[in-house]
């Protein structure tokens, strides 16, 4: 029997590319909830309800900035894992035990990446 499926919030405001992401995670076998932006997101990760194993968000949303939104994501959940997604990868300076992967990033990138985090 394998594990359950793990949930991985995508926070992505450009809707071309968190249908691409959200694709790719499917196609990986996991369960994707979407968010447009950080107000969508933070909705998500205050219904105790929902199960969310990692939160993929992009460096640059409208209403608020990712690394905003990964600190109230670790105020309610401080366990757990946030992956950034940036074309400026270099120039982000991300908080310790959160994750980075620069953009544009393969199929084979991001599903490595996911896969490491969680453990897979």
């Amino acid at each position: 029997m394998s594990d359950p499926t793990s949930t991985i919030l995508v926070v992505e405001d450009d809707s071309i590319v968190r249908m691409l992401i959200v694709d790719v995670l499917e196609e990986l076998e996991y369960q994707v909830l979407e968010a447009a932006d950080g107000g969508e997101a933070l909705a998500f990760l205050q219904d105790a309800g929902k199960t969310i194993d990692l939160m993929m968000t992009d460096k640059g949303l409208p209403d608020m900035d990712g690394l905003q939104l990964a600190k109230k994501a670790a105020e309610l959940r401080p366990a757990l894992p946030i992956l950034f997604a940036s074309g400026y990868a270099e120039n982000i300076d991300v908080p310790a035990g959160m994750h980075l992967i620069g953009k544009p990033f393969s199929i084979d990138q991001l599903r490595d990446k996911v896969n490491s985090i969680l453990g897979k």
